[in-house]
């Protein structure tokens, strides 16, 4: 093998991370220190901290962290902790984050209490297979974007998407770098943009759920890859998303409902991002510390509420040992929950529900005996014609009860009493 041979083979078994989980737990970290513009690794094993630029790993691999003059570091589009930094307890450094967070936004207290649980939960993120996302709703000039700055620069490796001329290099990042994604919606305009920003909130609550993209290869012939977008993401909106399991994914708070608190700045401070930088610091160790614990959020699963409430806010109530806290956070799940059912009470398959319900004096009613209850009931709150063949395609293919022909007409199926009484539970029938 020539020498050009070895350094090539040599080359290709070196690589640039920001973190990394070995099969044992052992977690390495990069740091940044801005000032020097010099970036280390931190390894955590048993519980001692080591410090390299780089190490070397099994299979003859080795990782060193990105170079400090890549724009990621140095433009501030992701930040990184220093270095790590004592903390006298965890309820200390609770209290610390929730005081840096009242300091720079004015928001609910039980917002506020989330929002901090949540950045606990991004620095550990990667121990749960489901996060629930945090997003601010409001109209230009209500402080958004200060909830973003200022919540998003104490997370996990945050992602600044706004540092980003498009979405494209998102898919990147999240597949490289992992981290938080703080996405300010309103900075992306373009449908085609939207769409992915769609594919990535979709997709990247869960774990195993990938988004392929095809690539060039050589300029020539497409190749599929899946890009890795698990991960927290903290989201500014003006509005709802239209559908309903997306918009199910997220823990909301409107702003711009009143005036804002005299003690709020009106720009950040010089210290703000020391700071933040401080909290970082900490919040590595933090990471260090809490990164093997079990963690069990099935055992915060609310079986009154809906699976998907419960499956948003589990991991989030794994995090709280007071009980006091805990129950707030709680009560805003069933608010939540509440609401959602509120809003599918307004939906076309809640009407014909509630017409089906109207006819069950008989145990498989017609689809026409639904259609004319459905009718009674709502039919002034469509434009369109209500026919039979309409309502039927609605109980098949929105409803999923199936339907049969008795006597040369459509009725409802018997034996579905279980799925129907499940059916109106979700819809608050």
């Amino acid at each position: 093998m020539s020498n050009n041979q070895n350094k090539q083979k040599a080359t290709s078994n070196i690589f640039p991370i920001t973190s990394l989980v070995l099969p044992d737990r052992t977690l390495i970290e990069m740091v940044y220190d801005p000032d020097n513009r010099k970036t280390n690794l931190l390894k955590w094993q048993d519980g001692e901290i080591e410090t390299a630029l780089s190490f070397k790993l099994e299979k003859n691999w080795e990782v060193l962290p990105y170079r400090p003059e890549n724009p990621l570091l140095h433009q501030r589009i992701i930040l990184f902790p220093m270095g790590v930094q004592e903390y006298q307890d965890d309820e200390t450094l609770i209290r610390q984050i929730r005081s840096f967070i009242h300091r720079y936004v004015d928001i609910s207290e039980t917002f506020e209490l989330v929002s901090v649980y949540y950045v606990l939960l991004t620095w550990i993120y990667d121990t749960f297979n489901e996060i629930p996302y945090l997003r601010v709703r409001g109209d230009y000039g209500s402080g958004k974007t200060r909830f973003l700055l200022t919540v998003g620069s104490i997370c996990y490796k945050p992602i600044f998407a706004s540092g980003a001329s498009t979405v494209a290099p998102l898919f990147h990042i999240l597949d490289q770098v992992g981290g938080t994604l703080v996405l300010d919606e309103a900075d992306f305009r373009f449908s085609d943009e939207r769409a992915d920003i769609a594919k990535i909130l979709n997709n990247g609550n869960a774990k195993g759920f990938p988004v392929l993209r095809c690539e060039k290869i050589n300029q020539r012939e497409f190749s599929p890859r899946a890009y890795t977008i698990y991960g927290p993401k903290i989201v500014a909106a003006r509005n709802d998303y239209d559908d309903f399991a997306l918009e199910s994914r997220f823990i909301t708070e409107d702003f711009g409902l009143g005036p804002v608190r005299d003690d709020i700045p009106i720009t950040l401070p010089d210290k703000f991002h020391q700071e933040a930088l401080e909290l970082r610091n900490k919040l590595l160790l933090w990471r260090f510390r809490n990164f093997a614990r079990p963690r069990y959020p099935e055992a915060h699963v609310d079986q009154k509420l809906d699976k998907r409430i419960s499956q948003v806010f589990a991991p989030l109530l794994s995090l709280v040992a007071d009980k006091d806290i805990r129950e707030r956070i709680s009560g805003l799940a069933r608010e939540k929950n509440d609401e959602i059912r509120s809003d599918r009470g307004f939906q076309l398959e809640a009407d014909v529900l509630s017409a089906i319900r109207a006819c069950l004096v008989e145990e498989a009613p017609a689809i026409s005996a639904i259609t004319q209850a459905f009718i009674k009931q709502s039919g002034g709150a469509y434009e369109r014609q209500i026919t039979p063949k309409w309502i039927g395609l609605i109980i098949r293919k929105k409803l999923r009860l199936r339907t049969r022909k008795k006597n040369g007409i459509y009725v409802l199926a018997e034996n579905q009493k279980t799925k129907l009484k499940r059916l109106f539970k979700k819809y608050n029938l």
